[in-house]
């Protein structure tokens, strides 16, 4: 599951790289969306803010969240209007980042996810102190 959130985010990220700075292709074939235009503009932030923290792992599920919720609202508002089906109006891409990313929001980050590394450290410092007073506990004689 962690090689899949790496390369949903990296995917995810590069998208709104394109956007916003114009690299990889720029936004729609060159050039950059214009800063504030409502809703590509706002589109983009979220693409590569929320593709950078799925990308590495932090707050995973409330940055899927966020991507899934934005590509629903992209499939729905740009493209389900043309057509019905994906196939038929160009919105093949939001439809697989939107479930790509609900499933996400279900599952977590799994592996090499920085998430992950936070909460080990975490985990086992309060494990280690947790043994150590036990230990302490159990050595104590109990007098009457």
């Amino acid at each position: 599951m962690g090689l899949f959130r790496i390369v949903v985010g990296l995917l995810f990220a590069c998208h709104g790289a394109a956007s916003l700075f114009g690299v990889l292709g720029g936004a729609m074939g060159g050039g950059t969306v214009p800063a504030g235009t409502w809703p590509s503009w706002y589109a983009a932030v979220i693409q590569l803010g929320a593709g950078g923290l799925v990308l590495f792992g932090l707050g995973t599920r409330t940055a899927a969240f966020l991507a899934s919720g934005s590509m629903a609202y992209a499939y729905f508002k740009v493209h389900q209007p043309e057509s019905l089906f994906p196939l038929q109006n160009g919105g093949e891409t939001a439809a697989l980042f939107c479930w790509a990313f609900v499933l996400l929001v279900f599952t977590g980050p799994g592996a090499l996810a920085l998430d992950g590394l936070f909460r080990g450290r975490v985990g086992a410092g309060a494990t280690a102190r947790r043994t150590s007073e036990e230990r302490e506990e159990q050595a104590t004689p109990v007098t009457a």
